[in-house]
């Protein structure tokens, strides 16, 4: 698929004829902490000081703040709704902000609210950009119908080559309608020399770190599919292979709910003969701090990431990154010069992989360190995403300039 252009937006394209700066509403289901969440308040920060006129709505959420302090006007709507009714009322509502803001392109991010925005887009005759933020499942009827609005934009953003292919094959989203934009990570944020010493001595204890062992982070909220038991079953293979479990493992990360799965987790740390070696501290509010303390990244998932934020945030900070052999991550992690790619539900593949990244010599963690810092600066950059997605909102809204 093709890389949407990075060129900045020429001067000329910011005010039609109207002499109004463009307006852009960006919609999902909530504010909440997540990729989708961050990825469209980064986005309103752009539009902003572009001297466009950015409006998001959703439900609303801790992130409102921040959008709000950058300049974005949000509209709070039921939009994570599934209920029929609530989605027609949606529709209505929506129509009703495009025509009076107005609006000049709508930007839908997630399945639920696709069904309302793409309804009010198409009343109103505004051009409609929708993200795929990963593989939506289509295995049966139901759920291709469910995801079938976010094939149906004007433009089609995929966040990696790999959903690109999947919304072609399994969504019939032409070519030509397609456009591949990687999320963004900010390198201010994402920068080791900004993470002071207290931080990482704070969460260090949280962690009950022991000094002097490696430390192994699976980082990501407790669900089964990100590949938990897969690695600790390859720890178990690596303190056999040591002759003892010299290393602390931190699988950081919000259940959400999900306590059953919780106490599966601990039960196999305990038969494995784990305990000592393994932390499961729940969500982690400092990530950057987090990686710091990592010798080694690992993303386990036994399904395909659409993209894989962590592995790229990881080797923003210049860790070693483990990561399963499918999926976005085979786009992000550069085998042999940032990490490894191991096949997913492979124990003895990722003990291997954890082995030759604890016995590291510090001249080649240093090689690892630059060359994944200068990969992610590269490719994968808040900058370089918002130009992309502005270049798009400008093919649409003035091709001459585009």
């Amino acid at each position: 698929m093709a890389k949407a252009a990075t060129a900045t937006v020429p001067a000329s394209a910011v005010g039609p004829a109207s002499g109004r700066p463009p307006a852009v509403l960006q919609v999902l289901p909530a504010l909440v902490t997540g990729g989708v969440e961050r990825g469209t308040v980064d986005m309103a920060k752009a539009l902003a000081k572009a001297g466009w006129v950015s409006y998001v709505a959703s439900e609303g959420g801790p992130m409102v703040r921040e959008l709000e302090r950058a300049g974005a006007k949000h509209i709070t709507l039921p939009l994570a709704s599934k209920n029929p009714w609530r989605m027609g009322k949606n529709t209505d509502r929506l129509e009703q902000l495009i025509r009076e803001l107005p609006i000049d392109l709508v930007h839908v991010r997630s399945r639920a609210p696709a069904w309302s925005v793409r309804a009010a887009a198409l009343r109103c005759g505004v051009p409609l950009v929708t993200t795929f933020h990963n593989a939506y499942k289509s295995h049966n009827w139901f759920r291709k119908l469910w995801a079938g609005p976010m094939g149906k934009g004007d433009m089609v953003v995929a966040i990696s080559d790999f959903v690109a292919e999947y919304a072609h094959a399994k969504f019939g989203v032409a070519r030509h309608k397609l456009v591949t934009i990687p999320r963004g990570t900010d390198l201010s944020r994402f920068d080791p020399s900004r993470v002071y010493p207290d931080r990482i001595a704070q969460l260090a204890q949280q962690w009950r770190l022991v000094d002097g062992l490696p430390v192994i982070l699976l980082p990501g909220r407790l669900t089964r599919w990100k590949g938990h038991a897969v690695l600790l079953r390859a720890l178990a293979l690596l303190a056999k292979q040591r002759g003892a479990a010299d290393f602390i493992a931190v699988l950081s990360g919000d259940h959400q709910g999900r306590d059953s799965y919780v106490d599966e987790l601990k039960l196999l740390t305990n038969q494995l003969g784990l305990n000592a070696a393994v932390r499961l501290p729940g969500d982690c509010k400092d990530m950057p701090a987090a990686f710091m303390l990592a010798d080694v990244v690992v993303s386990a998932s036994t399904e395909p990431e659409g993209f894989g934020r962590i592995a790229v945030e990881a080797q923003a900070m210049g860790k070693p990154v483990i990561a399963t052999d499918h999926g976005g991550a085979r786009e992000t992690v550069l085998p042999g010069e940032t990490g490894w790619l191991v096949p997913p539900n492979d124990p003895a593949a990722l003990a291997r992989a954890l082995d030759e990244a604890i016995r590291l010599t510090p001249d080649r963690r240093l090689q690892i360190t630059e060359r994944a810092r200068r990969h992610v600066a590269d490719h994968f950059t808040v900058d370089a995403m918002c130009r992309a997605y502005l270049q798009v909102y400008t093919r649409l809204l003035f091709p001459d300039h585009a």
